[in-house]
């Protein structure tokens, strides 16, 4: 089972940017997925989530301005992060599970079984 993010980098506050999470080694179509943060000295959070039929779930934090989709031909998870603020800076790690609908599990890491390396999201 292998999650690897990229997309990450430095960018201007009310810019955008968009992750990529390729998924290997599991029919991914059936787990729910999710994007985490985290920054230095802070607890990881869960920014979006998405369960196995594509129903949607965003922290306050991210409703508005971050969009999470999945293509499942690509074995894609996606994360569109537009008007970005400095808060928003972190490292950004995609997440995995087996199940249906996870939403109810978007702040609790630990529920989620798989994790990528994470890529650095830097606004200034």
């Amino acid at each position: 089972v292998q999650l690897v993010e990229s997309g990450g980098g430095s960018v201007q506050a009310g810019e955008s940017l968009k992750l990529a999470c390729e998924v290997t080694g599991f029919y991914y179509v059936t787990y729910c997925m999710a994007w985490f943060r985290q920054s230095p000295g802070k607890d990881r959070e869960g920014v979006a989530g998405i369960d196995s039929d594509g129903l949607a779930t965003y922290d306050d934090s991210a409703k508005g301005r971050f969009m999470i989709s999945k293509d499942n031909d690509k074995n894609t998870v996606y994360l569109q992060m537009n008007n970005l603020k400095p808060e928003d800076s972190a490292m950004y790690y995609c997440a995995a599970r087996s199940g249906g609908y996870c939403g109810y599990l978007l702040q609790t890491s630990a529920a989620w079984s798989y994790w990528g390396q994470g890529t650095q999201v830097t606004v200034s």
